[in-house]
This record gives structure tokens, sequence and C-alpha cells, in this order.
């Protein structure tokens, strides 16, 4: 196992190097550019669509704005954002949470155009039904000769779209909240059964397919953001003095690197920080990874660049508030400096030290109903790259794979699943960006011939 641990992470090194580096945020500031920065001028518009206002029950889809949204959200917000910013602090200081800030700015303009994409070219899988996602617009957009591509980018969701982290982090959320305060906690046993239940839970809503996913995402989600919201805002009333500093410290520590503890890159340590958190910011907002745009290429709409606009409110919501309350969470209270915890063990600590008694379990209701959302999600996911790469027929063999991998993830170590997704992840990454820049120039034409649509009204 350990033989195993070492090379998973010698890979997610390997392909989280300088090309991967480049592709994401080189690309996305090459986006941004190339459409500039147009879409973050009808901010409110894209809020205006999101609540329903352009909504029309025609159009091709299957899902409103709204419940593609949430869907990609409830992917994202999770342990992304709880124990991925954790790891993040641990690892490179608060200097690390600046470098996640950039590379969700950046991913904003990428979760346009690769949303965009996903309406603009659907395709049509084995049943004839429109399904949307990189690998359609990659077939779709750029031609048969470019499958290649898009079955690169399959293969690899299938593996990237397992939730081995989010139930990794689960399980040692109610480990140590629970179990081990209350003397029930038995090692390995306690963590199978953690896994054995999840599975059952799982199951019940993904077999129900994309429209109970949603339904249920669609609920869940935004009660959970308004409370982690609440407490987090709880914990910084109650240590305001000290918020100013932190948030200081922040901006100073991203170009000193003076907590970072990581392997060095480019040549230095403030490039180690500067990859750490790209690439803990591309797994708390999945902007260029290419997984959320199969959820957003589902939405009812026969406009592609309103729900560019929707998917572009993810990372916003997703890394600019959401991780942004975790790390401060975690900054302000110190815990960062005073424990060896990591993951979402870390950030448990620091809600019992900024809210008594009640912090820890508030904190463990967030997280379940985040994974929870993030486990129904990403089977979605799968059973796309599953249903393009084999034909739908084979879709329901993957959802019983993903079920088993729920129980992989809950008896394993957290930093085999971390570089175990960090490296899918990456390799999703490359054939998504590749076409989406080499796709660009459709998008940047459709959001003119929009845009002065909308003027004009």
């Amino acid at each position: 196992m350990e033989s195993l641990e070492n090379i998973i992470s010698q890979l997610a090194s390997l392909f989280w190097g300088l090309p991967l580096l480049i592709i994401l945020i080189g690309g996305g500031l090459y986006l941004s550019l190339r459409i500039r920065f147009l879409p973050f001028r009808y901010f409110y518009h894209a809020i205006a669509v999101l609540r329903g206002k352009y909504d029309d029950e025609k159009d091709s889809g299957e899902i409103s704005h709204f419940r593609a949204l949430t869907t990609a959200l409830s992917a994202t917000v999770g342990m992304g954002n709880i124990a991925g910013v954790a790891v993040a602090i641990s690892i490179g200081g608060p200097g690390a949470v600046f470098w996640m800030w950039v590379s969700a700015v950046i991913g904003m303009s990428t979760k346009f155009f690769t949303a965009t994409l996903s309406v603009l070219y659907r395709g049509r899988d084995s049943n004839g039904e429109i399904q949307g996602g990189p690998m359609y617009y990659i077939v779709e957009g750029l031609g048969k000769n470019w499958k290649a591509l898009a079955v690169i980018f399959s293969i690899s969701g299938l593996i990237g779209a397992l939730p081995v982290f989010n139930v990794n982090q689960l399980t040692q959320a109610v480990n140590d909240i629970l179990l081990k305060p209350a003397g029930l906690y038995s090692g390995f046993n306690s963590n199978l059964i953690i896994g054995i239940i999840l599975a059952i839970i799982t199951s019940v809503v993904i077999l129900g397919g994309l429209s109970r996913i949603s339904k249920t995402a669609s609920k869940l989600v935004p009660g959970m953001v308004v409370l982690y919201f609440v407490l987090v805002l709880i914990i910084l009333i109650s240590n305001i003095e000290v918020v100013p500093k932190y948030f200081y410290l922040i901006f100073t520590d991203a170009f000193s690197a003076s907590f970072f503890t990581g392997d060095s890159f480019l040549g230095g340590v403030v490039g180690g920080l500067l990859l750490l958190g790209i690439r803990r910011g591309a797994f708390s907002n999945e902007a260029g990874i290419g997984t959320a745009p199969m959820a957003h290429g589902a939405a009812k709409t026969n406009e592609p660049i309103r729900e560019g606009l929707v998917a572009m409110l993810g990372p916003a919501i997703d890394t600019l508030i959401i991780c942004t309350l975790t790390a401060l969470a975690i900054l302000v209270t110190g815990v960062w400096q005073s424990s060896d915890e990591n993951g979402v063990t870390l950030t448990a600590t620091a809600f019992q030290e900024g809210i008594p008694v009640l912090g820890k379990y508030l904190l463990l209701v967030c997280i379940v109903v985040f994974s929870l959302s993030s486990l129904f999600s990403y089977s979605y996911y799968g059973t796309k790259c599953m249903s393009f790469l084999f034909g739908t027929t084979y879709k329901p063999y993957y959802n019983y794979f993903y079920i088993l991998s729920i129980i992989i993830g809950a008896t394993t170590s957290l930093s085999m699943m971390i570089n175990f997704i960090d490296t899918f992840f990456a390799l999703m990454a490359f054939p998504t960006m590749l076409s989406t820049i080499l796709l660009a120039p459709h998008v940047v034409k459709e959001a003119n011939k929009y845009f002065k649509k909308l003027k004009n009204k």
C-alpha cells in the first residue's frame, strides 16, 4: 500500500507541472483577454438568468439554469472547500489562499467558455438524447478527427469522477467529531461501516438519474451555504480584531511563502506555493477540468451564452466566497499554527475553537450535506463519460463501480486519495482546455451576437 501511495504521489507531481499550469492559468488568461472580460460586465444579467427570468419550457435540455448550477455546485461545494482549503493552508500557509483566488477569477472566464460550448455543441448519446460536455463539444465542434481527445477526457473522467476524496474526508469528520470522543471508534471497522452507510444512501439517489440528483442538490446546497456562511461569520465576529491582520497576510505571504513546507517549483518556494494554490483551487472550483460543463450542458436553454454566464457564477460562489470563509476561520482561530491536524480535522478544530461546544457539530451537518451532494453529482459525470465511451446501455454498470469506490475511499489514506484525484483531474484538464482554446472564436462570435441583441431590447 505504501509503494502504491508513492507511485500515485509521483504521478500527481508529474502531471501537475509547468505544462498544466500554463494551459490552466495561461489558457484562462487568454480566454479572458480574447473576450475582453465581456461576461464580467453582465454579472447582474447572469443572476437574472439564474433566477429563471428567461426560462422557457420549450427550450432543449433537461433541467433549469438554477438546477444546472446547483448540480455543478453540489459537486464543487464540498470537501474541496472545507478540507481542500485546510490542506492548502497546512502546507502553504495563508499565501496559498491568494493563489486559489487567482485561479477562481481566471476560472470564471474558463467556466463561461466551457459551459457555453457545452450548450452550443451538444451531441446525442446512443439513445438519441441531447447531451453536453467537453467530450461532445470536442467531437461536434472540432470534428470526428479529434475524437481521440474526447476519449482521453472520458476515460480520465471515469476515474476523476469517483468520490473517493469526499468520502475519505467525510469518514474522517464523522470519526473525529462523533465516534472518537464517544469512545466508539474501532479503526478500519468504523471506516468500513461508514462507507457502507454512505454507499446505501448514495445508491438511493443516483440510481434515480439526473432529475432526482438535481432536485436533491437544489434543495440541499443553498440552505447549507447559508448555514456555513452564518457559522463562519460568528467565528469572524468573535475574532474581529485579528481579521484585518490575516486578510493582509494572505496577500503578503503569497509572494514571500514564509510558511510554505512543500516542494519548490520553478526554482523557488513561491513557485511551489503558486502551484499548490492553483492545484487546490482547481479541485475546489473545477474550472478547466471539464466536469461542471457536463451539468451545464443539460440546461434547458437555446441560448448558449446564458448558460455560460450562469456557470461563471460558480467559481465566485465556490472559491471566492466559501473557500475564503473556510480559510479565514482557520486563520483567525490560530489553529493552523497551534494544531498538527490536516484536512477536514483542521477545519473542525477551527470551528470548535471559534464556536465552543456546538461548532464542530454544526460543521459536521454542513460537511455531511456538502459531501452527500457531491457524491450524487459526481456519479452523473461518470455515467456521462461511460455513455459516451460505450453507449447508454452500460451506464448502470458505472454506478455499481461508483458505489463500490465509496467503500474504498472510506478505508484508505487522505494523501493517497487526494493525489489519486489530482492525477485524473490533470488528465481531464488537457483535452478540456485545448479544445476550449481552439473553439474560443465561436464563443466570442456567439457572445457578441447575444450581448448586441440584449442591448437592443
